[in-house]
């Protein structure tokens, strides 16, 4: 059975479990690297009581397959897999995850970083954040811009719908 590559859910994840089915699919794996990033309780000063992820079906879905076809042209990767949360999430709470496998770890890293990179910045999901001082969609960060800028892309945050009304 194949693993997708790309999953938007409101459940939570095992990463464990995700590996496995990943890795089962190719015996000429040699290294996997995987990144997961979870809510925090405090953003620019502010605590944060939860955080709601907004997406558009099938846009994010088609953004993200985009991201992994430019990362599979880019590095000597032979698979990935992106998961990301929609809905509310609580502090701790797993938001996403991108586990990549190639022969070599190399790779394996710098595939993983530059999904990571490029997720921030491109991909099309929008975050609210509860705070003592009320709900705040989340800006996108000029360090993500730099971050995505470093492998020759241009951060695609102005080209993005505008956040849905809250």
């Amino acid at each position: 059975m194949s693993v997708p590559r790309v999953t938007v859910q409101a459940e939570d994840f095992d990463l464990g479990a995700e590996v496995t089915a990943l890795r089962a699919q190719d015996a000429g794996i040699g290294a996997v690297a995987s990144f997961i990033g979870t809510v925090r309780d405090r953003n620019d000063g502010l605590g944060v009581s939860a955080m709601e992820l907004e997406h558009y079906p099938g846009m994010t879905e088609s953004a993200i397959e985009t991201m992994i076809d430019e990362a599979h042209s880019r590095f000597d990767i032979r698979g990935a897999r992106v998961i990301h949360r929609v809905g509310l999430l609580q502090p701790l709470d797993q938001i996403m995850m991108v586990a990549v496998t190639s022969a070599h770890r190399g790779q394996a890293f710098l595939a993983c970083e530059f999904l990571m990179d490029y997720l921030k910045t491109q991909a099309p999901f929008w975050k609210k954040e509860q705070t003592p001082e009320g709900a705040r969609w989340v800006d996108a960060r000029s360090s993500d811009d730099a971050a995505v800028a470093r492998w020759g892309l241009r951060a695609g945050n102005a080209a993005l719908p505008p956040a849905p009304k809250a």
